[in-house]
């Protein structure tokens, strides 16, 4: 999707606030021309200009375009002197200060009224492009994650959002009321001196070319930054998470160095960026400056030289072209700033895009439950083609049995696992489930029949309750408790501060590795799914922890269909079926015994744990 595109699309719930916003900005602008204009016969009352004015005979309108706007400000000179006549120069004045004061008053009041309706459509985008960016972030592939880095997706929903907010959001009323405001502002002076006007057009094409230039090296710069700004959040993260290795081998100085160079690129690409985007309102300032000091020279000479006798009409004129300089700024400072937005909208447009890769069939097959079996089919699995994890892969899981994959590591276990899961598609063969192929069922049906306990706990900063609750959201306290004796968690929780309640920290760690295993265990048991996959489930643990886990894997596997991957061979000697893997491929299979007894591979492993 194109980037305008987007924005519009994020934009149309909100844009009655938008309307709003440029409503109230288009009436400050017509109150601001309004409020300089009505200062000329404030003006030629005080310079005393105003017997000038023939009230001998009304103004008559030729009929003429051209000739409008002329009668309107002799019949408004006419009209002012008929009142000076009547009630005194003095008392005229009052009312016309009143006025102008007046349109100072409403000027504001509007201007606050449409940055007041702009905040809320400006946050509105915002909250709903972040929410659509979090949704993204649910939706994409396992693989996604393990290609990009975790502090450049903090970066993107954070800085780069913001940085359109800020660029794109707070510029548009500006690059919509701005040009308006020109143009009335351009029609004001036409009527006051058509010759005076024609020296202000001058400077617009010279100022429109250097905006452009200055905003095409913004973008460049904004994407660099950003860039670099990903790569320091993901250094924090790494730090954060890996404090412990840093201490131990003292490798502050390569951390801090990694940092220190990232924040200077940073900083010299924020600097670069910060510096073209300052140039862009002085540059047109200067312009107009430059624009109004030849008005004035030339208007001047006219007034020195006695060919131009109404000086009030001059200053009206300065006045107004003043007005044009501040929303010529703004303009300059928009385009500016929607370029640097741009390269954060590209960068969150990169995530909002991503090809989900894992994807689900048109009219997908419903499915509740497992009924006979699942089968891997001949399958093949590469990330190129010079680089396969699997080859010709072929194994049936009947219902309700236990199947354990071993082998080295790098043999392709855990790839088995993640296919299965559907993280990834095979790139060969098919995956069956009661004959029915997973790419052709409903992603999120099918997940419902899948539990998942991996060597490290996945677990949430939340409760040890509100954990195990995410294997089932609307389960009672009772199911939640039953599950997590199961799990054999159920005595430890009770010793916990405040029991199933407690906050149990950033990734579980104020719990053990054994205890975080078995609540990881209890959430998998409560969701009671009919296919249970554990990848090495054990692997990481001592040996009591081992046993008190192993004892709950074991009665959450009773009548389930499993996929146990196994480190620890002492862990499979039940399974009903073992497969022995090398290379991707399958070198042998038979229960424990069969196997150890054949004396090929299988018993090998089994005598460097040795366990015989």
């Amino acid at each position: 999707m194109k980037p305008l595109q987007r924005i519009l699309s994020f934009a149309k719930p909100h844009q009655n606030y938008l309307f709003g916003s440029i409503f109230f900005n288009l009436l400050y602008s017509v109150l601001q021309i309004f409020s300089i204009v009505t200062m000329l016969p404030i003006l030629r009352i005080l310079f005393k200009l105003d017997k000038e004015v023939d009230t001998s005979k009304v103004p008559v309108y030729s009929g003429r375009f051209a000739d409008y706007f002329g009668y309107l400000k002799d019949t408004a000179y006419y009209k002012i002197q008929m009142n000076i006549n009547e009630y005194g120069a003095i008392q005229v004045l009052a009312v016309l200060c009143g006025i102008t004061g007046t349109a100072f008053l409403l000027r504001n009041l509007f201007r606050y009224l449409g940055a007041y309706f702009l905040v809320n459509y400006r946050v509105g985008i915002t909250k709903d492009l972040r929410t659509a960016m979090y949704n993204k972030f649910l939706k994409l592939p396992v693989s996604f994650f393990t290609e990009q880095r975790k502090g450049d997706m903090m970066s993107r929903i954070s800085n780069d959002i913001g940085a359109v907010e800020g660029g794109i959001m707070g510029s548009l009323v500006d690059i919509l009321n701005s040009p308006f405001m020109i143009i009335s502002s351009l029609v004001t002076l036409f009527i006051l001196s058509p010759k005076l006007t024609l020296f202000s057009l001058l400077v617009f094409p010279v100022m429109g070319w250097l905006i452009s230039f200055v905003g095409k090296s913004l973008k460049r710069k904004a994407t660099a930054a950003q860039e670099e700004l990903g790569n320091l959040f993901s250094l924090v993260d790494e730090t954060l998470k890996s404090s412990k290795v840093i201490k131990i081998f003292n490798a502050d100085k390569i951390l801090k160095n990694r940092f220190n160079h990232t924040t200077y690129n940073w900083q010299k690409y924020a600097i670069g960026m910060s510096r073209r985007r300052e140039l862009a309102s002085p540059m047109s300032e200067f312009l107009g400056s430059v624009t109004i000091l030849i008005i004035t020279w030339y208007a001047g000479t006219e007034i020195i030289n006695g060919t131009n006798k109404d000086p009030v009409t001059f200053l009206a004129f300065i006045g107004v072209f003043f007005q044009i300089l501040d929303p010529a700024k703004k303009l300059s400072n928009a385009i500016s700033a929607i370029q640097g937005g741009m390269a954060s909208l590209d960068r969150v447009s990169e995530v909002l895009d991503y090809d989900l890769k894992v994807d689900e069939a048109e009219n997908p097959v419903e499915i509740s439950t497992l009924k006979d079996k699942i089968e891997f089919k001949n399958i093949g699995f590469y990330y190129d083609k010079d680089n396969v994890i699997l080859k010709n892969f072929n194994l049936t899981i009947p219902k309700g049995k236990t199947i354990a994959l071993v082998g080295q590591s790098g043999s392709g276990k855990t790839t088995i696992a993640n296919l299965l899961a559907r993280f990834y598609d095979v790139s060969e063969g098919e995956i069956l489930v009661d004959g029915i192929n997973i790419k052709d069922l409903k992603v999120q049906d099918y997940r419902n029949l899948l539990g998942m306990v991996t060597q490290e706990s996945v677990l949430f900063n939340d409760s040890v309750f509100n954990n195990i609750l995410m294997g089932k959201p609307d389960a009672t306290e009772a199911e939640v408790i039953s599950a997590a004796k199961i799990a054999n968690a159920h005595q430890f929780i009770e010793n916990l501060p405040e029991k199933y309640f407690t906050n149990i920290g950033d990734d579980g760690n104020k719990l053990s590795g054994g205890q975080k295993q078995r609540v990881s265990i209890a959430r998998a048991v409560l969701k009671n799914p009919p296919i249970m996959i554990l990848d090495e489930a054990t692997s990481a643990l001592d040996t009591e922890s081992e046993r008190s886990v192993q004892d709950a894997l074991e009665k959450m596997m009773e009548n389930r269909t499993s996929l146990v991957i196994a480190h620890r061979l002492s862990t499979i000697q039940k399974a009903d079926l073992i497969v022995v893997m090398e290379r991707g491929e399958i070198v042998e299979q038979g229960t424990h015994q069969e196997l150890f007894e054949k004396n090929g591979v299988y018993r090998k492993l089994v005598e460097l744990q040795n366990f015989g």
